[in-house]
């Protein structure tokens, strides 16, 4: 016996549009052949039903399906009971009935999808009917069934009955007094008015805005949050704005013969009383009813049917459906996307988790999709507007400035956000050490003309100007190691040829200034379209590599608490270090005594200090004492646990929003705030040790580190005059090194991936880096340029995900929360810092240090370089399914690999050589070095090996053409042949 026999009548139509709409059908022009179906391929059916003209009452929305189920035999007072839901993954109520189970994707069988297909080819299809309750639905539908001896009157009022029959949620109570079956509109009053209880259901439009559907439902929004359970409140916040429902009713009952098949779709969408577990309009209804014996079998087909409705495109095919054809078209689409599983090699019992990544399913809607992108045989570089030369002066200086003066004042407006300031507190502490440390080696290079204060003051101004008036403020300014070799360099000429240091830097600083603005002037930012993603990773890794070398070495550093080695656990006792008099005092020593009235002899040497030793020149003399001084005893070790402890607990916080534990707001906020948080525990941690750990030294005073020096230097002064023009030569090479800085660190910054919306500024970003230059240079402070780890840590932390995602749903990456406000406020407080010492003093600097290694190895993730060089380790059949692997053969792979390994080693060779000058050069060849590799990869191979495409968009592309030559070859094939399969 057929599950559903075919119905004959057919409802009459409701609507004078819908009248309308049948006659535009009828008369519409058949496109590409559509009045002859057969020869046309479900996908093309579905392609053109999705094509059609569109009106408000058939806009797609999003959908939340619910099944219901009833078992009525032997009279038994019965009741519709919820068993599962779907937002976009199937949750189901456990056979405990106490609570859901885990989102998991939902696995059909081939045979209760084909029995859905016979249930809507067979059964009543009641497209765009207008009702205001379920019991105009219920006598809709049972007006399609026809007259018989199986199905009289009796048993129609029998079948009535049951449709009108309360439904029971998963999250009611059932200790609860009111009754179950309660509009949303009258649980707000059960307080005031019980007898409002069972209030006709409310007929509102598909999507209207809250504060509409409150006032038309009576209902306030203190109400609506006092009455809704903490439970679907919580539900609530997952399901998008403007939503509808789909409820599928299924169930066996005793006296019926023949089974009751009903498709409907309402128009406008009605909230129906008690019907769904969350108070939104139903759009769909699907109705089940069968004899007793099928239960099973009537379970997978409302399966079947909700989750056929979570499905992106057939959820589009049954908003817009003319007729049951149409909707029989949509099942057999989703049919040919079905992937079988061999009932021999996997587990039906088993709950598929979620995936992380969903693929779009654009390419199933539109037919002109299938083909783009079809050709990777040409190389994608940075080829947009920004990039593009104008010919005119300053032509891309004013076209940056005209992109980015409308998204001004949302740049601050955008920046009032909690996660801002996470990020503001974490990077401020991260950048704060590395320019007090700069400054520090400035200090020791220049003999102090150049120190830790004009560091934090040149900062400070450079910072606050550029996250003002850049093009792309989510890069951060810092200091890099070639500038430091090109001040010891320089210093040590003028102290050789007795030239005043500041004077001729001024001249350089200033010349290097007006060559950036040239470089501006004449648009040549343009030529960063020629940094590929090899050079961009190169560059990108070596700096990484150079954090987290940095913070390993500052950590060995034991000189200053020195470790007593090889020391004997029962010498303990006997061990000592005391300070004596020098037995052979040098001239120097001598020198000091005398110009200072020091009576040697008239000194207790034993009874001094380790300070007081070190200042007199005295030895240290025992067991126990080192090169410098005494043994620190715990200090290494402690600094070593401070180290690894805030690298370890930094990116278990960090890590801590995929965390199962507590609610969804508590694991944002603490891995946005992860770093500072760490800190904050570290620093309490080492005040409560009480163990003497290395602080951070901030400056005391708003002053010149020397006092035979101003804020302001002449670019002259005593020098000679020649050497302003002579200054021209190093200022090309210093050209060079700002320029490749900035722009290589701002093409990472623009990557495509990072969904940047109010676009970059090449050439105003060198602008103001330019112009800054030339003010530091006078001012006699450091030079300060793109910081790659600091922004990459920068753009990271502002990452911006969905809040509102379905259970099971990764929450989807929407881009980076574009603003001004950290950069300013990390600038600003950076300046002041001089006035925040007797804070700042308690953060030991190996907590810091392991700030540093933690933004370098977290800076590491997503480097496709790191990714291929871990390919040479890995057998073939444990690789990862990159997308690169699968177009290019694995030698070509490793040769590309190695040629950009040997490009590192040989800049990192140069960076901590003699020749470390000549580094902006290196990395201005590595440009050259990726021209040459098209002599060894084809283009095709270097456009998956070599490009800025996402992995994801890429592997879309890639199914894409699949997709295309499939849809090819079965156009070839329905040309000559026509093939139907009935399921």
């Amino acid at each position: 016996m057929p599950l559903v026999r075919q119905s004959h009548r057919h409802h009459r139509r409701h609507s004078q549009k819908h009248r309308e709409g049948e006659r535009e059908k009828d008369s519409a022009p058949t496109e590409q052949g559509y009045h002859c179906k057969s020869h046309r391929s479900p996908s093309q059916r579905v392609q053109f039903i999705l094509r059609t003209k569109e009106d408000e009452q058939h806009v797609p929305h999003h959908l939340f399906s619910e099944l219901d189920e009833i078992c009525v035999k032997e009279g038994r007072d019965a009741e519709w009971k919820e068993t599962a839901r779907w937002l976009k993954f199937e949750e189901d109520v456990e056979d405990g009935g106490e609570r859901w189970s885990k989102p998991y994707v939902g696995t059909l069988s081939l045979h209760s999808l084909s029995e859905l297909r016979s249930c809507i080819s067979n059964g009543s299809v009641l497209l765009d009917i207008c009702a205001n309750s379920i019991e105009e639905i219920a006598d809709m539908i049972l007006a399609q069934q026809e007259q018989s001896t199986e199905f009289d009157e009796h048993m129609r009022a029998q079948v009535r009955e049951v449709l009108l029959r309360k439904h029971h949620h998963q999250n009611e109570k059932t200790t609860n007094l009111l009754p179950a079956v309660c509009s949303f509109a009258d649980v707000s009053k059960r307080q005031s008015d019980l007898h409002l209880l069972y209030k006709p259901a409310q007929t509102i439009t598909p999507c209207p805005s809250p504060t509409a559907a409150e006032a038309k439902d009576g209902v306030n929004p203190e109400s609506r949050a006092m009455d809704l359970s903490k439970a679907e409140l919580h539900f609530m916040k997952k399901i998008p704005t403007g939503a509808e429902a789909s409820n599928v009713l299924v169930g066996e009952l005793d006296f019926l013969h023949q089974p009751i098949v009903a498709f409907v779709r309402l128009s406008p969408a009605v909230l129906l009383s008690g019907m769904t577990e969350v108070p939104i309009p139903t759009r769909f209804l699907f109705v089940l009813l069968g004899p007793e014996g099928k239960a099973h079998q009537y379970h997978e087909i409302g399966r079947s049917m909700a989750t056929i409705m979570t499905d992106e495109v057939f959820r589009d095919v049954a908003y817009k459906a003319k007729n049951g054809a149409d909707l029989v078209a949509g099942i057999d689409e989703f049919l040919d996307q079905v992937t079988v599983l061999p009932p021999g090699e996997w587990d039906p019992s088993v709950r598929i988790e979620p995936p992380k990544n969903v693929p779009s399913q654009e390419k199933r809607k539109t037919p002109g999709a299938l083909d783009d992108g079809a050709s990777h045989s040409t190389l994608e570089k940075h080829c947009g507007p920004e990039l593009q030369r104008t010919g005119r002066l300053f032509g891309g200086l004013t076209l940056d400035v005209k992109r980015k003066a409308p998204w001004f004042w949302s740049d601050f407006r955008d920046g009032l956000s909690l996660q801002c300031l996470a990020s503001f507190l974490f990077l401020y502490c991260a950048c704060m050490s590395p320019v007090i440390t700069f400054g520090g080696l400035l200090g020791e290079a220049t003999n102090g003309h150049i120190s830790a204060m004009e560091s934090l003051l040149g900062a400070s101004m450079a910072g606050v100007v550029y996250c003002l008036f850049a093009g792309q403020p989510l890069t951060i300014l810092g200091s890099t190691g070639p500038v430091l070799v090109f001040e010891k360099i320089l210093y040590k000429f003028c102290k050789e040829y007795a030239l005043s240091y500041l004077s001729l830097r001024a001249c350089i600083g200033l010349w290097t200034a007006f060559l950036c603005i040239v470089l501006v002037a004449t648009d040549a930012s343009c030529l960063v379209c020629y940094v590929t993603r090899f050079t961009e990773e190169a560059f990108a890794s070596l700096i990484c590599i150079i954090f987290i070398y940095e913070a390993l070495e500052k950590l060995s550093h034991r000189d200053t608490y020195p470790v007593h080695m090889h020391s004997k656990l029962d010498f303990l006792t006997s061990y000592y270090c005391k300070c004596e008099a020098p037995t052979h005092p040098s001239n120097e020593t001598l020198r000091f005594w005398a110009s200072n009235k020091i009576n040697v002899s008239g000194i207790a040497w034993e009874n001094l200090t380790v300070t007081e030793c070190r200042y007199l020149r005295g030895e240290f003399q025992g067991p126990a004492c080192g090169r410098d001084g005494p043994y620190t005893p715990d200090v290494f070790l402690w600094c070593c646990i401070l180290f690894f402890a805030t690298f370890a607990l930094s990116g278990f916080l960090k890590k801590f929003k995929t965390s199962r534990y507590f609610p969804t707001r508590v694991r944002s906020t603490v891995s946005d705030f992860a770093v500072f948080l760490t800190i904050v525990v570290m620093v309490l941690l080492d005040f409560v040790a009480g163990i003497p750990s290395p602080k951070l030294q901030v400056p005391h005073a708003f002053k010149p580190t020397r006092d035979d020096r101003g804020w302001f230097i002449n670019p002259i002064g005593p020098n000679p005059w020649w050497t302003v023009l002579a200054a021209l030569v190093p200022a090309l090479l210093c050209t060079i090194l700002i320029f490749m800085d900035q722009q290589i660190s701002a093409v990472i910054v623009n990557r495509k991936e990072h969904k940047l919306k109010k676009g970059c500024g090449y050439h105003l970003d060198l602008f103001v880096v330019a112009v800054m230059l030339g003010v530091c240079s006078v001012m006699g402070l450091p030079w300060f340029v793109a910081a790659t780890v600091l922004s990459i840590t920068h753009v990271n932390s502002l990452k911006v995900e969905s809040d509102c995602s379905a259970p099971g749903e990764q929450p989807k990456f929407l881009g980076i929360r574009e603003q001004r406000v950290t950069g300013l406020l990390i600038f600003v407080l950076m300046g002041c810092s001089v006035f925040f010492t007797s804070v700042l003093k308690f953060i030991p600097m190996p907590v810091l240090y392991g700030v540093f290694l933690y933004m370098g190895v977290s800076s590491l993730r997503g480097i496709q370089f790191f990714d291929r060089l871990k390919l040479f380790w890995m057998p073939a059949k444990h690789q990862p399914d990159f997308i690169y692997l699968r177009h290019v053969p694995l030698r070509k792979v490793h040769l590309f690999t190695v040629i950009q390994l040997t490009c590192l080693v040989l800049l990192w060779t140069i960076k901590v050589s003699r020749a470390a000058i000549i580094f902006p050069m290196m990395v201005l060849a590595l440009v050259f070095a990726r021209k040459a590799m098209d002599f060894c990869f084809s283009k095709r191979e270097l456009s998956f090996l070599d490009d800025l495409m996402p992995e994801r968009k890429k592997k879309l592309d890639d199914a894409r053409n699949e997709a295309g030559e499939e849809e090819e070859v079965r156009l070839a094939g329905s040309s000559g042949l026509d093939i139907s399969v009935g399921l």
